[in-house]
């Protein structure tokens, strides 16, 4: 048996190189399913047939398998089909069977029943009934196969197959996000992926309907055209789950950041300047996910209505559309053809009566095959522009309606510098969705801003959308945002363009144009100025509000800016973003209504809020003036009356304290903590904070760091920390015990570890960068790093600052998803010297990679 079982494994592997080679030279999809299935099943016939089992036994393929379809690294599913119950000596043969298949090499999965224990499974599990659906004899007897084909086919409930089919794939849908266009796919299971096109397939199969795309057609569920789309749409998800599993000699199915520019490249995708080789691959896929979303649709209804089959009974809309069963539906085959623009209307009737649940079969087939009428001449016509306009300016359901047009790509015919964005990626390290996707996200979140359902979520942003006039031109701005990515150059200026001529040619008046094209061009340049510039400095305010120029404009970047950090990521937005950017509206928004932004007003502000504060904690009259004689104005203006509030009631009678003070408490912005520490300045004490945060795994937020005129430290830290978020308040007094005896301790402190890179980060490394220049008063240094994130990287950082005997002030931490934007006000007698300067950024850099 073992030298039976070595030369069936030396033959299907010499197969299999041979397939394989094939491939690589003439890279044929079909071909390669089709000769690896031969290849397994003249193998297992090989083995079936040395057992000599009884004529009541048949060998059956199942699954992908039995479908015909080998994939390189895919199970091989078998049953073992039994005319009757097995006996012992049976028994032990199979059981020598299946032993011989894994000794061979085979990745196996088996079961062997008789015919009723096959009807009794599969009424149990729908996975097994769809499995038997595809089964096709290997060898033995055929006669027995029919048999069971015949009892399965009578057992088959058309009806309840196809309602379990469509809700394990709404279920699927879910589990993947119900999104064709994640950065990372699963080319079987994710929407618009192969998974979907086999459903279509399986229910059509259990109706009786046809299993092939050629079948449907010839029955009328789809049209030529679409079973040629489909066939091409199922070729290329074939051929990338092939080259997936090829590259990675295992069954891979995700098409994961590791794998995409080598399986872009043995496509012959090469990179330009502008693009990567993955990026060109991925929009190939996406193009394709997207066709397969559509038609799927399509068919899904299709096929439900010949199970289903209802009255229709037309209810007229208008003289373009009716309405059936609760769907939309054309009034003719050839309404698209007549009324070209009626392709608009669609949406905007959909838009403006939310009763409808979406719309016929007939609808979206005749809309998918219109949709090349949609050329210069149809987005020139003056009826056409206006009805697009409509649907930006409707009360409701805006958001859906776009992602419709999308999904049936149309948005992309009627605003062509949209269709070059579809699919496009955005490998920036915290950008989560396409280009496109990105888009329509940013544009859902402004329109939550007016809806009173979503109030609770930014109450400050629906408070000033509530105010704001034609909301519209927001979603317009949104729309154009990011619309120039990928071409080259300054995306905000090209996009600028864009906005400009979609403005004049829709009408829209000179000063609205001149709104969004402001909007589009200065999209990231509050959140520029709101992490990275320090907003206690008057000039950064004067600066920021002199280029917003009035409350309108400062008011719709702020609403801008809020849903387009919350569109890119779920990991990017944070309540200290959220707060930082609120603090410079309404510092800019004070400006801006005729108030100078005075350091002399601002700190007595400031201090008398502090003051009314500690009232309430019952402290005697003159309790603050002991440590408040030992502040400068910079602290005043750095820290909120609240965190100054907290900071004296801690330290009023501890101001000359020998050992360090550490307090804690709930950020007050909702997530993570507020630590203070208060102790005698000394040259490592940034760096052994960082330290203790790095070893507990705490991520540093923001830090404000100053120096008392007496020579202590007063410095505050924002931690945050996802696995105690839960129970931030049960580790306050760990961290005020821990802290204070680590700052206590003379032991040295460890070296910093360079941490392994998320493998995003190795796949789309960032190239570390370091600035140094001084500030506009040359007063300070402000230096801004770049680089992938990391465990330990601030603790690293603040090791390189120790060590040349730098002074720092502040520090402002931005995380990116995976990338860190990071900017330190510094000073110290090294940054007086340039040789001394080249060897920090030197040290630096060192410090940043990996």
């Amino acid at each position: 048996m073992a030298s039976a079982a070595l030369i069936l494994k030396e033959k299907l592997k010499a197969e299999r190189q041979a397939i394989v080679a094939a491939f690589d030279a003439d890279p044929k999809p079909d071909r390669l399913l089709a000769s690896l299935r031969r290849c397994v099943d003249g193998v297992l016939t090989e083995a079936w047939n040395s057992f000599g089992f009884p004529g009541n036994t048949a060998l059956v393929a199942v699954g992908g398998y039995g479908r015909g379809e080998l994939f390189p690294h895919s199970d091989v599913d078998v049953l073992v089909l039994l005319g009757s119950a097995p006996d012992a000596q049976l028994q032990g043969k199979l059981e020598e069977l299946v032993q011989l298949f894994w000794d061979i090499g085979l990745e196996i999965g088996h079961s062997i029943r008789t015919i009723d224990e096959c009807l009794t499974e599969s009424a149990a599990d729908i996975t097994v009934q769809t499995s038997l659906l595809e089964a096709r004899v290997v060898t033995g007897n055929r006669k027995l196969f029919r048999a069971l084909c015949e009892r399965l086919h009578a057992a088959m409930n058309p009806q309840a197959f196809f309602q379990a089919k469509t809700l394990e794939m709404r279920q699927r849908h879910v589990k993947y996000e119900d999104t064709p266009y994640s950065l990372e796919p699963n080319v079987k299971e994710s929407p618009g992926g192969l998974r979907d096109l086999q459903v279509i397939l399986w229910v059509a199969k259990a109706a009786g309907l046809g299993d092939s795309w050629r079948k449907l057609a010839e029955r009328g569920l789809i049209t030529a055209t679409e079973a040629r789309q489909l066939t091409r749409t199922e070729r290329i998800f074939k051929d990338i789950r092939i080259r997936l599993h090829l590259h990675t000699r295992r069954r891979e199915d995700r098409l994961v950041f590791d794998v995409q520019t080598p399986v872009a490249e043995s496509f012959g995708f090469k990179a330009t300047e502008e693009r990567r080789a993955s990026e060109y691959l991925m929009q190939h896929y996406y193009w394709a996910a997207k066709a397969a979303t559509q038609l799927n649709t399509i068919l899904v209804q299709n096929i439900g209505a010949q199970l289903f089959p209802q009255p229709a009974e037309p209810h007229p809309v208008n003289e373009r559309f009716n309405e059936v069963n609760g769907f939309l539906d054309i009034a003719g085959d050839d309404t698209f053809d007549t009324t070209p623009s009626a392709m608009l209307e669609v949406f905007l009737l959909r838009a403006l009566h939310p009763e409808f649940k979406g719309m016929t079969a007939r609808t979206m087939r005749a809309l998918w095959h219109a949709r090349f009428r949609i050329d210069g001449g149809f987005r020139r016509d003056p009826v056409n522009r206006a009805l697009f306009l409509q649907i930006i300016q409707a009360p409701q359901g805006i958001t859906h309606a776009l992602r419709s047009m999308n999904q049936t790509s149309i948005l992309g015919r009627y605003l062509p510098n949209f269709r070059r964005i579809i699919g496009q990626m955005q490998h920036d390290l915290f950008h989560a969705y396409t280009v496109d996707q990105h888009i329509l996200m940013v544009v859902r979140n402004v329109r939550r801003f007016t809806m009173t359902e979503h109030a609770h979520e930014y109450p400050f942003c629906s408070q000033l959308m509530a105010d704001f006039a034609q909301p519209w031109l927001l979603y317009i701005a949104a729309l154009f945002h990011d619309i120039a990515k990928g071409r080259g150059g300054d995306h905000s200026k090209l996009g600028m363009a864009d906005a400009r001529r979609f403005c004049k040619d829709h009408g829209i008046s000179k000063d609205d144009t001149e709104l969004v094209v402001f909007l589009v061009e200065q999209h990231l340049t509050m959140s520029q100025v709101a992490q990275k510039q320090d907003l206690s400095d008057p000039d950064v305010i004067a600066a920021f509000a002199k280029k917003m120029g009035d409350a309108r404009h400062l008011t719709a970047l702020y609403l801008l800016t809020v849903a387009d950090i919350r569109g890119t990521s779920p990991k990017v937005w944070n309540a200290w973003k959220g707060k930082l950017l609120e603090d410079l509206y309404r510092m800019t928004l004070r400006v801006l209504g005729g108030e100078a932004h005075s350091t002399d007003r601002e700190l007595k502000n400031r201090q008398e809020d502090a003051l009314k504060s500690l009232r309430l904690y019952g402290l005697p009259e003159n309790a603050h003036e002991m440590l408040w004689r030992h502040l400068d104005v910079a602290y005043f203006l750095r820290h909120d009356a609240s965190d100054v509030a907290w900071q004296t009631r801690a330290l009023y009678d501890k101001t000359e304290s020998p050992v360090p003070v550490v307090k804690c408490r709930l950020a007050p912005i909702g997530e993570g903590l507020q630590v203070t520490v208060y102790v005698k300045d000394r040259p490592d004490l940034f760096t052994r904070i960082c330290g203790y945060f790095d070893c507990k795994n705490f991520s540093i937020i923001d830090a404000k760091v100053h120096t008392t005129r007496h020579g202590y430290a007063l410095d505050t830290f924002l931690v945050t920390e996802p696995a105690f978020a839960a129970s931030y308040r049960d580790i306050i007094s760990l961290i005020e015990h821990d802290l204070t005896q680590d700052l206590q301790s003379d032991q040295p402190m460890q070296a910093p570890c360079k941490a392994r890179l998320s493998r995003q980060s190795r796949t789309f490394p960032v190239t570390p960068t370091v600035d140094l220049r001084p500030d506009e008063r040359g007063q300070y240094y402000l230096l801004s790093v770049s680089a992938n994130d990391r465990n330990g990287l601030l603790y690293s950082i603040a090791n390189v600052l120790a060590r040349h005997k730098l002074n720092l002030h502040t520090a402002k931490i931005m995380t990116l998803g995976e990338r860190v934007e990071d900017v330190f006000l510094v000073d110290g007698p090294v940054l007086a010297n340039a040789r001394s300067q080249i060897q920090l950024e030197t040290d630096l850099l060192e410090a940043l990679r990996v």
